[in-house]
């Protein structure tokens, strides 16, 4: 169980914060909620989740080792690229909502790179790639962001670094 105050990931809506739990009653059933709101707050939404909702994922932010570990990741090679859009969305997104950081990791990588070598030709990442990366990168990186005490910029500066080395 999280508390008040506490930092979460909360499915698609990134980092958020909870701002109470309380009683709640909705259609009839009383239940517990988490009465939370996304650190990207515009505009304003304040989301409201029962504390036993197995629907989506709620995790504890990453430690700093973890961190630490997920940015060091980026010396890799992240998945494996199938030429195959529509399935590549598709296994992309699957390990997106798994909410495991590693493996989201490892799709940021595969997505950052393929950007930069597109970029390199004069070319664009698919639209599609495009879309996934920049939601998923934005909330990882502002993750590794607060767990390290950086700025989103010096962990995008830090992984651009480390890509770099290799593409």
């Amino acid at each position: 169980m999280f508390n008040i105050g506490d930092l979460i990931i909360y499915s698609g809506h990134g980092i958020c914060k909870i701002d109470d739990i309380c009683e709640k009653t909705i259609s009839g059933i009383t239940r517990m909620y988490y009465v939370l709101h996304p650190m990207e707050n515009n505009p304003p939404l304040t989301i409201s989740t029962p504390v036993n909702n197995d629907k989506v994922i709620m995790m504890n932010l990453l430690d700093q080792d973890e961190a630490n570990e997920i940015l060091e990741s980026f010396k890799q090679p992240g998945v494996s690229w199938n030429d195959n859009a529509n399935l590549r969305n598709t296994t992309y997104s699957d390990i997106v909502k798994s909410g495991n950081r590693k493996e989201i990791a490892k799709v940021v990588n595969t997505l950052f790179r393929k950007k930069l070598e597109a970029e390199q030709k004069d070319k664009k990442l698919y639209e599609r790639d495009q879309k996934l990366l920049s939601t998923t990168q934005a909330i990882l990186f502002k993750e590794l962001a607060i767990c390290l005490n950086i700025s989103v910029d010096e962990v995008h500066d830090r992984i651009l670094k480390l890509i770099s080395k290799q593409v």
